[in-house]
């Protein structure tokens, strides 16, 4: 009889974990790859999880695929939350394909600096970073100072740039026209400027952790990369460094969505309520080098030297996101035209 009972209390409880198992929601999260996925995992995801008893699913990519992904999916999309430029997330909103976030749903909203708050609350810029130049210190004896130190003879064939389908492409591309006299509404000069440096280039990258491979096989010396990145790829033991250009730093918000549709919009306020929390954005911070925008998160000295801080970050070039939206398409036919070829 006691072995009926044990058997009978044993198949129970494996049969409510199963029935709970069967029924956890799932929530499909779009995030860049690499370190940033993993951060994603062990300062968003793990807690979530912990908290919730749901499950997440993630979805790789850069901001412009994301993009793409939501207008094709309109209405009915295949994720349910998205980390994403907010240029890209401007975009978004512009053409009615962001939930609104409902900031009363949100327990660590009053803790977020407001200007973290995107239009019509249509999304929010989660951390804050910029395109800048990487380099390898054993290979590059005197650190850039310039975004044009790219096209010195002594870099040729040694360097790498983004696609403009990538952030640091079309930062890369914005920069070099405003130093060449160019201006948001006018690219000619950039165009024209890039030319010959993209055909140098060893690869124009989509993905920010290709760069990863060139530089361990010391086949490039420098890039327009993200520091966050280097951050992290020198605590591995890759040898880099950043250097902030003098005519600035191009900055980088990566902000969060929710595509307008999914049917988790309450999980996914729950979760975009993890990422926004002082935990969230200081563990991020620390392991991503990447700057808070939680106003109780203080940085470390080791994050403060890497991330956009003090003059580099005044000096940063943070443009419209609004700007953005409404010439990228036009830029990037360009591009494709006149650049990639």
């Amino acid at each position: 009889m006691r072995h009926t009972l044990r058997f009978a209390t044993a198949t129970a409880i494996l049969s409510a974990g199963l029935s709970m198992t069967a029924h956890a929601e799932e929530l499909v999260v779009g995030a860049f790859g690499g370190s940033f996925a993993e951060n994603v995992k062990a300062c968003h995801i793990a807690a979530f999880e912990k908290a919730t008893g749901a499950t997440v699913a993630l979805k790789l990519g850069n901001s412009s695929q994301f993009a793409a992904s939501i207008r094709a999916t309109a209405g009915k999309p295949d994720m349910d939350i998205v980390y994403i430029d907010n240029a890209l997330a401007a975009q978004t909103h512009g053409e009615k394909l962001n939930e609104t976030i409902d900031r009363k749903k949100l327990t660590n909203a009053g803790d977020v600096i407001a200007s973290a708050w995107g239009k019509d609350d249509s999304y929010v810029v989660a951390m804050v970073s910029a395109t800048a130049l990487v380099y390898n210190p054993k290979l590059v004896k005197a650190p850039p100072t310039s975004w044009l130190d790219l096209a010195d003879p002594a870099y040729a064939g040694k360097y790498a740039i983004g696609d403009i389908s990538g952030t640091s492409g079309l930062h890369f591309l914005l920069a070099l026209n405003k130093i060449k006299g160019g201006t948001l509404e006018n690219v000619d000069p950039g165009i024209e400027a890039m030319k010959p440096i993209a055909k140098g280039s060893a690869v124009l990258y989509t993905q920010a952790d290709q760069l990863l491979s060139l530089f361990e096989r010391q086949e490039i010396a420098i890039a327009p990369w993200y520091p966050d990145r280097a951050g992290v790829a020198i605590d591995k033991g890759l040898s880099l460094a950043v250097a902030y250009p003098k005519e600035g730093a191009v900055g980088i918000l990566p902000a969060v969505i929710i595509p307008k549709g999914t049917a988790k919009t309450e999980l996914a306020h729950k979760f975009l309520d993890q990422i926004l929390s002082a935990d969230g954005q200081g563990c991020f911070s620390e392991r991503a080098y990447i700057g808070a925008v939680n106003t109780k998160v203080k940085l470390s000295d080791k994050v403060q030297k890497i991330v956009p801080n003090g003059e580099t970050l005044e000096k940063a070039w943070f443009i419209d996101p609004e700007v953005i939206a409404r010439n990228t398409a036009n830029w990037t036919r360009r591009w494709q035209r006149e650049v990639a070829r």
